[in-house]
């Protein structure tokens, strides 16, 4: 026995959880460090708005504080490396600043460090000054960040500074000072990704040994299968030149490495930084089943209570997988039973919601999607009578 339920675009657009994603504003503001004899820190910084360019206002769409972002460059790398990352985040409702401080072929890691985290205090000034476009719009919670020479220079950073609330390093770099020692002394919760093909910075002797110094109770290690140190960036000369000099070469490109990057880094700071518990749970979800990585975890990040989470069997059948218009449900046992589906980009965004509906024994139930999905990877969560499975489906 089977019945179908068709799944409208309309219906899929009405049931996304987050907004539409907002444009991207600019500005350049250079800050002042008076405790270290007045050091100028020039800043770019972009945030949601709802027309694009710059000193445009912060959106007025939304009238949320947005968490804050300070992410640290890559060495002799400029901020605008970074608008892979830049163009994930700012849409999805964050503020991300880049300090353009210790460019130079002899940086001091220390006061980049110290750059990083003073920035983060400085904009959360602005969201006291009424004359700022940041006046009221900056949430108390954030994450310093940074890549390579950057990622290392976080670490200690936020070592220091104890209004750092949460880290994230892409490819972090051992650093003098010794990030690897910063990263003992620091318990927030922390996101390291790794490339599997790094051999600018390898992670056994960078991003592993700061993962095992690090004192957090939540923390996790990621390591992209044939991933590499520049990919975690745009394309740029300086650092494709370095790393052209050693090997293994990346065995992924740079966009696959890039939706990597985004399936974790987006749904991690959600909850992190906006406590979106359905975010934490789909990462949670992927990362078990996800066989482009490895990594290391110490902590779910939403373990949500009433639901038996990442149950194997729960009698429910869905297939096939890959899928094209159409998934079907089967339900396998000899009694009815109440099921609902959702269906989630891997950043967390919900797609659509089937509202709860009974299945009869043995009844299959065909879902026609009619082809509105993109090619790509999603997460399908069906939960029947109080248990819940999420799995990995792939759009061809």
């Amino acid at each position: 026995m089977k019945k179908s339920f068709y799944i409208a675009c309309s219906l899929l657009l009405s049931m996304s959880v987050s907004a539409q994603p907002f444009q991207i504003g600019h500005t350049t503001i250079s800050f002042t460090d008076t405790s270290r004899n007045g050091r100028s820190i020039p800043t770019e910084i972009y945030y949601p708005a709802d027309m694009a360019g710059n000193n445009v206002p912060v959106t007025t769409a939304n009238t949320d504080h947005f968490p804050l972002l300070s992410f640290g460059h890559g060495f002799v790398m400029s901020w605008d490396a970074y608008q892979n990352i830049r163009d994930a985040v700012v849409p999805e409702g964050f503020i991300i600043a880049f300090p353009t401080t210790e460019g130079s072929l002899s940086p001091s890691h220390s006061d980049f460090g110290k750059d990083i985290t003073y920035i983060i205090s400085a904009i959360a000034a602005l969201s006291q000054d009424s004359t700022s476009i940041f006046f009221n719009r900056v949430d108390t919670m954030n994450c310093v960040m940074g890549h390579s020479m950057g990622g290392g220079a976080a670490f200690l950073g936020a070592e220091q500074n104890t209004v750092v609330k949460t880290l994230v390093t892409l490819a972090p770099a051992e650093t003098n000072p010794s990030a690897i020692q910063a990263a003992a002394g620091l318990s927030i919760p922390s996101l390291i990704i790794a490339g599997g093909n790094d051999c600018v910075t390898p992670p056994p002797a960078n991003q592993i040994p700061m993962y095992d110094s690090l004192q957090s109770s939540c923390k996790t290690f990621i390591s992209i299968n044939g991933g590499s140190h520049c990919q975690m960036a745009d394309n740029n000369f300086f650092c494709n030149f370095g790393e052209a000099t050693c090997t293994p070469a990346p065995a992924i490109t740079r966009a696959q490495q890039h939706i990597t990057i985004n399936s974790y880094l987006l749904p991690w700071l959600k909850y992190e930084l906006k406590n979106d518990c359905i975010a934490g749970s789909l990462f949670d979800s992927l990362i078990s089943v996800d066989t482009s990585i490895v990594f290391q975890k110490t902590c779910l990040l939403c373990n949500t209570t009433n639901i038996s989470e990442f149950s194997d069997y729960i009698g429910i059948n869905f297939h096939p997988n890959p899928f094209t218009g159409k998934i079907y449900l089967q339900n396998n046992m000899q009694v009815n039973r109440s099921i609902s589906m959702s269906m989630y980009m891997t950043d967390g965004r919900k797609i659509f919601l089937l509202p709860t509906s009974v299945l009869k024994a043995n009844e299959q139930l065909e879902v026609d999607l009619k082809e509105e999905l993109s090619p790509g990877i999603y997460l399908l969560e069906v939960i029947s009578d109080g248990k819940r499975i999420v799995k990995k489906m792939v759009r061809e």
